[in-house]
């Protein structure tokens, strides 16, 4: 049998003879794992094919998109986000606009990868990853999604602690979050498109929340427009480098990448028909440019609220502005000359000293709404990736309670032995452990679209993962080299070598998956066309 590619990602059989099914890695007939919401499918309206757009088929397919920015707007994003303001003002809003230009590229990688095979990056990598690395990526995965989890309910507890001026402690505040983030996961038995609506109000909020900042603080526009678009960065240091790093590996996350590949799927396409698979190519890729657009655009209201009223600031000059205002946090910031440090908590203090106690509570209203989103869509990805990498069939309330607990308890360790004062070092930590997983989320995902997408994009997509990867090793290894501690550089040290040693083979199989055939010696490595083709799949149940 001979399969070929069109420019649309659907490959074609020249042959009616019938293809394999399953890689070696996979070995015998698996059943269709079941989806996480997924009981409806959201149908596409039937207009002239021959139209170059609809608005009403970009209103079908609008939601995967939206859901997948919440991850561009997590805490942990818009930490980086705030200290990128108070550290650098405006000279690096052009690495964040870089970063999300780069970020639509990988997620459009990953909705492609979704709608041409009806499988998403868990389960294709379960069909064609043997036994012991598939556990391994899928450890990896989950590593990346803790981290990410602990940033998104530590985030929603430091916001109800802002609001309930600090009678809500930090280990209720997780508590609580964890509580109702049960309740609204199950907003989609209601319809699926109400669960959409419903993370549309939360995208709402934060921009309404953080706008207010924006135009309470009222950043100089010219100076916001040029950080924008003329990459430079005078006068700038290791500081604002790392900083700068650390923007692009808090855009990019690894999860990400695995739930945008599934939430294609809640849409009624026929993959049949090669219209409509090169059709919803092209409205996701739409949506997901709006969706990211407006989270830029959120994002650069944190930025510039901070380099407008915090850039070049210093501990005593806060502690006497919460001083003056009879703020109850003003012993926050010692009374030395040092820059202003600031995170999520000491954010919203600093806003309610400068500009009144609106601006904090409005803050800690635009941090609970992206906490609370990112927390579920968080939950979604445990989710997606745990059923598709273990093929999982369980009831729908054991897979939701045993994603939720994989991340409770580490950040319950957290919430009760951290005050909500100290916990900067805490994100950075987990900045670096997402940056890690990356290639996990990045290789795999270059190893399947390459079997259904031009030579143009796997090349160009090749290079990109490169040198996002290439950035997140960088901070990574900054972070390691400031620990200062001869037992901890030994520890990175082998942690390094089993690291590198999967990453490699990875690398490997994705070299072979681009053709490079003479390095499959013993031609052990195969990948069937079967899951690419423009037909989903018969399995036996």
């Amino acid at each position: 049998m001979k399969t070929e590619r069109d420019g649309d990602g659907v490959l074609e059989e020249s042959s009616s003879q019938e293809p394999e099914l399953y890689s070696p890695a996979s070995p015998g007939p698996q059943q269709e794992p079941i989806s996480t919401y997924f009981e409806e499918k959201v149908p596409i309206p039937e207009d002239d094919m021959t139209k170059l757009f609809s608005f009403r088929k970009l209103w079908a397919f609008t939601g995967p998109g939206f859901l997948m920015s919440i991850a561009y707007l997590d805490p942990g994003n818009i930490e980086s986000d705030l200290q990128s303001g108070a550290r650098a003002g405006f000279k690096l809003l052009w690495v964040l606009l870089g970063a999300t230009i780069i970020g639509l590229l990988l997620q459009r990688l990953a909705a492609r990868l979704g709608v041409v095979t009806g499988m998403h990056l868990a389960e294709v990598c379960n069909r064609h990853y043997p036994t012991v690395p598939r556990i391994i990526l899928w450890l990896m995965v989950e590593l990346a999604i803790i981290g990410s989890d602990m940033q998104e309910v530590i985030g929603c507890a430091i916001a109800l602690n802002l609001l309930s001026v600090g009678r809500i402690p930090l280990w209720a505040g997780v508590l609580i979050t964890i509580i109702d983030t049960f309740v609204f996961l199950f907003l989609d038995k209601y319809g699926l498109r109400k669960l959409e609506a419903f993370f549309g109000f939360l995208i709402t909020i934060m921009a309404l929340s953080f706008g207010y900042e924006y135009v309470r603080v009222a950043p100089d526009q010219a100076e916001v427009l040029k950080g924008m678009f003329l990459p430079y960065c005078s006068g700038c240091g290791p500081t604002q480098l790392e900083q700068a790093v650390g923007i692009v590996g808090a855009v990019i996350m690894p999860h990400n990448i695995y739930l945008h590949s599934a939430l294609v799927k809640s849409r009624d396409i026929n993959r049949a028909n090669k219209k409509e698979v090169k059709e919803a190519n092209k409205y996701y890729f739409i949506e997901s440019s709006i969706a990211l657009f407006i989270s830029f655009l959120i994002n650069v209201f944190v930025v510039a609220v901070f380099a407008e009223a915090f850039y070049g600031k210093t501990n005593m000059e806060v502690s006497l502005q919460c001083n003056e205002t009879g703020s109850a946090h003003s012993k926050l910031f010692p009374a030395n000359n040092e820059t202003l440090e600031v995170d999520i908590y000491k954010g919203g203090v600093v806003l309610g000293c400068f500009f009144g106690p609106a601006a904090l509570y409005i803050w800690a209203i635009g941090i609970l709404a992206a906490g609370q989103s990112s927390t579920m869509t968080g939950t979604y990805s445990g989710q997606f990736v745990m059923e598709g990498f273990l093929n999982l069939r369980w009831s729908r309330f054991a897979r939701v309670l045993l994603t939720r607990s994989i991340a409770i308890f580490p950040t319950l360790l957290v919430a009760v032995f951290q005050d909500v004062q100290h916990l900067t070092g805490m994100n950075d930590f987990l900045n670096v452990l997402q940056s890690m997983q990356l290639p996990f989320a990045l290789i795999p995902i270059l190893t399947f679209t390459t079997l259904a997408d031009s030579g143009v994009c796997t090349i160009g997509g090749g290079l990109l993962i490169l040198v996002v990867c290439a950035i997140n090793m960088y901070f990574v290894v900054v972070y390691v080299t400031a620990l200062n501690s001869t037992v901890l550089y030994v520890f990175s040290a082998l942690l390094s070598i089993a690291y590198l040693s999967f990453v490699c083979y990875l690398v490997w199989r994705c070299l072979i998956a681009l053709g490079v055939s003479r390095l499959d010696f013993r031609g052990s490595v195969q990948y069937p066309p079967a899951v690419l083709m423009d037909e989903q799949p018969e399995f036996d149940s």
